[in-house]
Formats: C-alpha cells, structure tokens, sequence
C-alpha cells in the first residue's frame, strides 16, 4: 500500500510535468523540450529564497513567479519567431534552449549536488501502514492543481478560446480570439505548474543540480505520449501509471535495474497497439 501510494505521489509529478507538454502541443503544435529546464530553474529559485528566508511558502511564491516569467520569455523570444518555422527548427530550438538553462545554471550555482530540506512532516499510521506525510501532501495538491486547472479549461471563456485554438488556429483567430495571447498564457501556466512540480520533487529528492530536470523531463513527456499527446486527461492517466509502475518496480530487487527500461518499453507497445496513445485522437487531414 505504501508503495502504491508513493507512486500515485510520484505519478502525480510526472502528470504535472506531463500537462505542460500537453498543453503547449495541444495549442501551440510544438514539443518545448525546454520544459524540464524550467523544473530545474524553479528547484534553484527554491534552494535561493529559502537559504535567505528560511520559509518555503515564499520560495514556492517566488518559484512560481520566476518560471512564469521565464516561460513566457522563452516562448516570445524564441518560439514566437519560428511560429511559421518547419517542426525540426523549432525542435532544435527547443533543445538549444534546454541547454542553455542548464549551462546557466551551471555557471550561477556550480556543477554539483546542492542539498535542499523542503520540511520535516514526518509520518502517519493508516490501517497499520506508516506513510510519509510529505507523499500524502504532495499527492492531495496535485489533484487540487490538476482538477483546478481542468474546471479553468472547461469553464472560463479563456479556457475556452484555448480549446478554439487548439481545434483550429486560424478559425479561432478569425472569431477575434488573439492566438498570441492565447499561446503566451499557456507557456505561462505550463511553467507555473513545472514550478508547483518542482517544489513536489524536492520534497521525494532533496538536492538539486544543473541536469534535475531532464529525466523527470523525459519520463513526463513519456508519460504524455501514454496518454495522448495533446490531452490533458491523457496526461494526468499517464503520469500516474508511469508513477505507479515505477514504485512497485523499484520495490523488487530484480525489477528494480530495468526500471527506466520498463517505463520505455511501455510506451513502445502502447505506441504499437494504439499509435496515438490512451486518449488520443486520430486527426484527419483536410485537403
């Protein structure tokens, strides 16, 4: 049961990495693999602010703010140029980016490991069971985020101009929906919620390096592409199997040197039986 629940805690993660991904694919029709950087950008804001303030809510406050700020930049400074660009320069784009964040970082705080304590929560009896309170903690604010920002998307005009533009670019735009806006505010929310996972991940992972968040990076876009590139309910099913998969993985023995090996596999063969994920869509094109 503990194992189930810290992977529904590390699946909760992955799903919030994971609708970053999402959600600028849906919109946009770019995969920012620059997006893990920001984890990384968000786990350095929180090592900064709380050295100086002692207290995590302004770290998790400043975090925030800074991979929002920094998300929309990126978008404006690099993408919005190749908006009308082919896929593969975009794509180079995206990882040219990824690296700079990284060598920035490297060169501001240093190559190595930086130790971080987010807080000391200790732990609860249930059912006979000890859990960490810090798992249970991580996994109640990662439903509150993900079902938050699910009533936003179907609720709120703007989440709604965001479905138009997702569906059609230049029929939305046609109907006075500024496509700009629209992209820059989904950057925005994408890298706010990458600065919400990166605060979970220090809670599992209490150090912090240049390089923190590319495996996340990847394992979240992995778990995307499980559910369905370009659906927000896809992405939160797939963070959570790829979490869950990896905790009972992990806690054999035997299982436990292939994990990462495991999660790949899946996605081969869910890409082989179904080609456009769990909830996914098969688009058909006009001509």
């Amino acid at each position: 049961m503990n194992t189930f629940i810290n992977g529904l805690c590390l699946g909760g993660i992955y799903a919030l990495i994971a609708l970053g991904y999402t959600m600028v694919y849906g919109i946009a029709k770019m995969l920012n693999f620059a997006h893990g950087d920001i984890i990384m950008v968000g786990a350095y804001a929180i090592l900064t602010t709380l050295t100086l303030t002692g207290h995590i809510i302004p770290a998790v406050i400043v975090a925030v703010i800074i991979c929002t700020l920094l998300g929309l930049l990126t978008e404006r400074v690099a993408y919005r140029p190749l908006r009308g660009a082919s896929p593969l320069a975009v794509l180079i784009t995206a990882i040219g980016v990824s690296y700079l964040l990284q060598s920035v970082a490297q060169l501001t705080y240093g190559s190595a490991s930086r130790p971080i304590t987010i807080g000391e929560f200790g732990s609860v009896d249930i059912f006979g069971l000890s859990i960490n309170v810090s798992s249970l903690l991580t996994l109640g604010l990662c439903i509150i985020i993900m079902t938050a920002l699910t009533l936003f998307i179907k609720k709120t005009r703007v989440g709604c101009a965001m479905l138009a533009v997702s569906e059609d670019r230049e029929a939305a735009q046609l109907m006075g929906i500024n496509v700009n806006g629209i992209i820059s505010l989904t950057f925005a929310i994408g890298s706010a919620l990458a600065a919400f996972a990166s605060t979970f991940y220090l809670m599992q992972i209490p150090s912090v390096t240049p390089t923190l968040g590319s495996m996340p990076g990847i394992k979240a876009f992995t778990a995307a592409v499980i559910g369905g590139i370009g659906s927000i309910p896809g992405a939160m099913i797939g963070g959570i199997l790829l979490g869950v998969i990896e905790q009972f993985s992990l806690s054999f023995p035997l299982l436990a040197p292939y994990t990462t090996a495991i999660e790949f596999g899946l996605l081969i063969i869910i890409l082989l039986v179904k080609p456009t994920g769990l909830l996914g869509k098969k688009k058909r094109e006009k001509v």
